[in-house]
């Protein structure tokens, strides 16, 4: 399939794998070992970008606001046609979804963000991201597309944000992209903790 293919399938918000993760062998270890060995990845320090480097994000809407994540951790994009609440779950957990025969939650960053809520629409979509070891889906109010994002253009984080966005917040553009740090999304305590309980 081209890139522009990619761009059109995830434009119009049909599901399409755009970089699959390896598959991984069933991981015995515990909940801390597993946490312990994703702090170590994320703490390993990345190769230096150059100024001219670009990288691919998708790029989506959160209650009036673009953010973007690395399409790199980004396995498939699909409509939010059908889920299953679960009360005794966090508030930022909206339930889970049937796909294809495989359970998946899905995350509000809105409320795990402490973003205004709006209401779900046809337009909302989940993003489903793995770094190989967690998986979990993450509802957008809509999807703009891929984005080719030059590193040179991301600034860093405004002083005066606060709060949960700021942990997770990787830069800003200077038209207010917002890039997000997905893997440290996907090594959130938080997250891990409500799929011990599932």
């Amino acid at each position: 399939m081209s890139a522009q293919q990619d761009r059109n399938t995830i434009a119009d918000g049909t599901a399409g794998v755009i970089h699959a993760p390896p598959a991984v062998a069933p991981n015995p270890a515990g909940p801390k070992e597993i946490l312990a060995a994703r702090a170590r990845a994320l703490a390993a320090a990345p190769e230096a970008e150059t100024a001219g480097e670009r990288i691919e994000v998708i790029e989506f809407e959160l209650s009036g606001e673009r953010y973007a994540v690395r399409a790199a951790l980004v396995t498939e994009i699909f409509p939010l046609t059908d889920f299953t609440p679960l009360f005794c779950a966090p508030a930022f957990v909206l339930g889970i979804t049937n796909l294809r025969g495989k359970i998946v939650s899905i995350v509000d960053l809105r409320r795990f963000f402490e973003l205004p809520s709006v209401g779900l629409s046809n337009l909302n979509r989940v993003i489903l991201a793995s770094d190989g070891v967690m998986e979990v889906g993450i509802l957008a109010d809509a999807i703009a597309g891929i984005v080719s994002l030059p590193v040179a253009e991301l600034q860093a984080p405004p002083a005066a944000l606060t709060g949960v966005r700021e942990e997770f917040l990787t830069g800003v553009t200077g038209d207010r992209l917002a890039l997000l740090d997905l893997g440290r999304i996907l090594a959130d305590r938080r997250i891990v903790v409500h799929e011990e309980v599932e």
